[in-house]
């Protein structure tokens, strides 16, 4: 059977680093695969749905990265999302501690909570946990 896959959209390669070894270390079912903004995973994605790919079971999502941050990234893969009718779980991972970031978080259903950096094991588990319910 395959692994699910969780996807990191995050600029920053040493938090990617870090949030790879936390899954792995975890001992999840879990494959990651890492976009460092929004754009590079849109594109991903977009050709997974042309292609009937499954996309990742979860994101976790940064919201200022350059190129294209993660509330532009919500905006147009919410559009991509109506076309597939696969299950993609969204959390955003991010160092803002912004009410407004939550708020704006809660605006969007695909988004299922808030976490703000670093997330540690316990948090990786669960998301896992809570996915593996549905």
């Amino acid at each position: 059977m395959k692994n699910k896959v969780i996807c990191i959209i995050d600029d920053d390669p040493i938090y990617q680093l870090l949030i790879n070894k936390i899954i792995t270390m975890s001992e999840t079912d879990y494959d990651v695969i890492s976009f460092k903004n929004g754009k590079e995973a849109l594109e991903r994605f977009k050709l997974d749905i042309e292609n009937d790919k499954s996309l990742p079971e979860i994101i976790l999502l940064d919201i200022e990265m350059p190129i294209m941050d993660g509330w532009d990234f919500m905006t147009e893969i919410d559009k991509a999302l109506t076309q597939k009718n696969d299950k993609t779980a969204i959390y955003i991972v991010s160092s803002s501690i912004a009410h407004e970031d939550k708020e704006k978080a809660k605006t969007f259903p695909e988004i299922l909570g808030y976490f703000s950096k670093p997330m540690d094991s316990n948090k990786i588990l669960e998301i896992t946990k809570v996915i593996k319910k549905e």
